[in-house]
Formats: C-alpha cells, sequence, structure tokens
C-alpha cells in the first residue's frame, strides 16, 4: 500500500505533467497554427507517449483551454462562501478577482493563450460549451446564496442569470483589454475598474 507520502509526489507529478502538456500545446500552436499540431506532436515535446496524453486531455483543443475540470465547481464553492453581506455582485466580484489574480501570477502562459485563441477561432466554439457550464454553476450557487431553490421555477424573476451573465461580461472585458495591453496592466486592476463602471450604471465616459 503505498504511503501518503507516495500519493502526494504522485498527485504533484501529475499536475505537472498536465501542466507541461498545456505549455506544449500552446507554443506548438502558436508556432504552427492550431491544424499544424497534433496530439503527437504535443506529447513528444513533452517526452511522454501519445496514450498518456489522453489520460489529460480528450483532445489537443481541451489542451489549448487548459480548463481543469473543477474549475467551475470551486468557483461556486467559492461564491457561496464569500462574506454574507456582500451583495451578489460583490460576491461575483471578490470569486473573479481572486481568479484574475491567479492568472496575473501566470501571465505569459495566460497571455499566450489568448493569443492562441484569437488567431484561432476555431477553437471558440469548445471555449463557448465550457463557459456554458462555468455559468450554470454560478447561477445554482447564486441561487443557493439567496436561498432558492437550485432550478427557476414559474415565477423566477431571472436575478442569478443577468448577475452571472453580467459578471461573466465583465471578467471578458477586462480580460480583452489585458490582452490587448500586452500584460502591462494589471489583470485585477482592469477588473476593479470594469466592476467599478458597472456599479455606477455605465454613465457615458
Amino acid at each position: 500500500m503505498e504511503s501518503s507520502e507516495e500519493l502526494g509526489r504522485r498527485d504533484r507529478k501529475k499536475l505537472e505533467t498536465r501542466a507541461a502538456l498545456e505549455r506544449a500545446a500552446l507554443r506548438l500552436v502558436a508556432e504552427r497554427g492550431l491544424a499544424g499540431v497534433t496530439v503527437e506532436d504535443i506529447a513528444a515535446a513533452v517526452d511522454v507517449s501519445y496514450r498518456t496524453f489522453f489520460n489529460y486531455f480528450p483532445s489537443k483543443e481541451d489542451a489549448l483551454i487548459g480548463r481543469d475540470p473543477v474549475a467551475a465547481a470551486e468557483l461556486a464553492k467559492n461564491l457561496v462562501a464569500a462574506p454574507g453581506d456582500l451583495p451578489v455582485l460583490g460576491a461575483m466580484r471578490l470569486v473573479l478577482r481572486e481568479t484574475g489574480a491567479r492568472m496575473q501570477e501566470r501571465r505569459e502562459e495566460w497571455l499566450l493563450r489568448l493569443r492562441v485563441f484569437e488567431r484561432n477561432p476555431a477553437l471558440l466554439a469548445k471555449l463557448h460549451a465550457g463557459g456554458v457550464e462555468t455559468e450554470r454553476e454560478l447561477i445554482a450557487a447564486i441561487r443557493e446564496r439567496l436561498g432558492a431553490g437550485p432550478l427557476p421555477g414559474p415565477d423566477d424573476h431571472g436575478y442569478a442569470e443577468l448577475v452571472t451573465a453580467v459578471a461573466l461580461t465583465t471578467f471578458r472585458v477586462a480580460m480583452l483589454r489585458w490582452s490587448a495591453a500586452g500584460g502591462e496592466s494589471s489583470l485585477p486592476a482592469l477588473l476593479d475598474d470594469a466592476f467599478d463602471k458597472v456599479a455606477a450604471g455605465l454613465p457615458d465616459p
């Protein structure tokens, strides 16, 4: 039976391999374009087998997106756990700012990922599908935070759906500004600026 130390080492190794595959996929697609890179190319760049690649990702597109399968659930969990005195939009701002801060820590990787998305529009459908799942998780978390049922009823006012859509759009706009500026600005600062504008009712500049 393996010790906890051995299990911990194995988990770290898996995380390292996953991250290496993501980086290799991004670098190769940035250099050659999406059609010019195969799963075999990505695996070879990390010195793992073709079969090992599929232990981590179902496709090269998923490696490029690099979405952790628990990311949406963790975001929703953090939203439910945010301080109870915060209004829902404020709680969304808090958890999305934390996400932005983590992206800022991996600045070069994320800027490369955003450039790859911009240059390869075929990735957008896959990205959108992941976004739908995140949106669904957040809507359920908001309803839980408000003490509502997990699913909307006939008299539901659509508040959870509206706040989620506004917050995620605000995050996307800040992220695009960050990418357009080559990461020169702080992503958390851009998020604060965008959320401040929304909170102010989006007055004319």
